[in-house]
């Protein structure tokens, strides 16, 4: 099997180069051999190897300088130096200016390959430690969780573009249901899996910033950039999966640069003269309706097509039924262990509630609730009043007993229906509506004639959408 990496190999001993050819040749995807270090290090903006292969002495050059160029000029890719034995001291000193290895002469193709592939593998894990790294003090979102029919059809369609090897997707979204997440379980379920996987916020990136997120910078493209080159969020996603959120925020000029991206796979980095090559699979994420902002003149019609090859629809949470109880419980049984509580569950008056909420910031806001409420909350089971700062719930006053006026409209009711009945939540709508019209929309009444709290009665008041007309007395 072909490793999906590329190699730069700077040697000018014929011998050791055929050698290394033997070694090389069909078991990476892309190996480049130089002579001359100089042409080597003025085509590494075009290639972006993954690994370098360089003599310890390459014609006048020695590989000390070029371990020590290349990290000043930003390149962070492990270096494996061939050497002799006479120079073990010069390759044990290569080890403290950077190099990650070195294989000693006449080259053992055996051991050629362990070291290669020890190399890589511990490169892949510090790039995305360092990617964990940038994201640990973000939110992260649970696993996926949930068996409503809506989230099945959006996961199938995850996982059929999980198996292309660069398919764009695009996956529509109210905040947060998700859509980070969805695009980690493309990630996830692809070939790409053992790559980065790279966020980048295009709506909370500043305009003039923005170029160097996604693009990075040369040294002296502008004021500051006086140090070294620094790669972009494109590079650190290099064979892995880079996530474009809130796509629809991204400038006009940007959009055309995207666009070259997505076509060709190459850009170049602000201020630099030459071009560089990426691999890595696209996902942009919006919730926003982006062929409105096309027919506005907001956004690209041809980016628009590039990144709608494959769309995913979330479902927002009200949609999604009993998953609400699904995550909520998923989401106490996380934050249970981060406060050391033992909170069991959840009543059914306060299952109905989390059920007819709006949660307009949809999983977010649900997790958010769970953390406050697991947070001050001792109960054994939360019920319908932990989720009271929700509903700008008050408690009602406790006012000295009334007389028996209301007695009478209770002991009057009476129950009409159809021969075919009715249906449970409108009659309740109707016997509030009632009540409410009753007693001239005085809810403390209403809510003693119902044999309700009046905090309750709110709640009904605002799920079943009544409309009280009437001013309280």
């Amino acid at each position: 099997m072909i490793k999906k990496y590329t190699l730069v190999v700077i040697e000018d001993n014929q011998y050791v180069k055929e050698t290394l050819k033997q070694g090389l040749e069909g078991k990476y995807q892309r190996v480049e051999f130089f002579e001359d270090p100089d042409i080597a290090m003025n085509q590494m903006h075009k290639i972006v190897p993954d690994l370098m292969i360089i003599d310890m002495f390459c014609g006048q050059t020695n590989g000390l300088d070029l371990i020590e160029k290349n990290r000043k000029l930003g390149y962070s890719m492990p270096i494996v130096l061939i050497t002799s034995q006479s120079d073990l001291k010069l390759a044990i000193r290569s080890i403290k200016l950077g190099a990650e290895d070195f294989i000693i002469k006449p080259i053992d193709l055996e051991q050629l390959d362990m070291t290669l592939e020890r190399t890589l593998r511990n490169f892949d894990l510090r790039r995305r430690v360092e990617l964990l790294s940038e994201q640990i003090n973000r939110e992260q979102p649970a696993e996926i969780i949930g068996k409503s029919g809506a989230l099945l059809h959006a996961l199938e369609l995850g996982r059929l573009i999980a198996k292309t090897d660069d398919t764009t997707a695009l996956i529509y979204g109210e905040t947060g249901t998700g859509k980070e997440l969805m695009a980690r379980y493309i990630h996830d379920n692809s070939s790409r899996k053992n790559g980065p996987f790279v966020t980048l916020n295009c709506g909370a990136i500043p305009r003039e910033l923005a170029e160097n997120e996604f693009f990075g910078y040369e040294k002296g493209a502008f004021t500051g950039a006086t140090e070294k080159m620094r790669p972009g969020k494109f590079e650190q996603a290099q064979h892995g999966t880079i996530l474009l959120d809130e796509i629809s925020e991204l400038s006009m000029d940007l959009q055309v640069k995207l666009l070259r991206v997505l076509q060709e796979r190459k850009f170049y980095r602000l201020g630099g003269a030459k071009e560089v090559s990426v691999d890595v699979r696209i996902v942009a994420s919006t919730n926003r309706d982006l062929e409105d902002l096309v027919v506005n003149g907001k956004f690209r019609e041809d980016l628009f097509y590039r990144l709608n090859v494959a769309k995913i629809n979330l479902p927002p949470l009200r949609d999604r039924g009993d998953d609400i109880i699904a995550i909520a419980t998923s989401f106490l049984n996380e934050f249970n262990k981060k406060f050391g509580k033992q909170i069991k569950g959840f009543t059914p008056e306060a299952a109905s509630f989390m059920l007819n909420y709006t949660w307009k910031g949809n999983i977010r806001e649900l997790r958010n609730a769970i953390e406050r409420i697991a947070l001050m909350e001792n109960k054994e089971l939360l019920d319908f009043e932990s989720f009271a700062f929700l509903r700008g719930y008050m408690k009602p006053q406790v006012l000295p007993p009334r007389e028996k006026e209301s007695d009478e409209l209770i002991d009057g009711f009476e129950l009409k229906l159809c021969p075919y009945g009715a249906k449970y939540f409108d009659v309740n709508k109707k016997l509030i509506s009632e009540v409410l019209k009753i007693v001239h929309g005085n809810q403390i009444k209403a809510a003693k004639i119902l044999g309700i709290s009046r905090a309750k009665l709110r709640y009904r008041i605002e799920q079943m959408d009544i409309t009280n007309n009437f001013k309280e007395n």
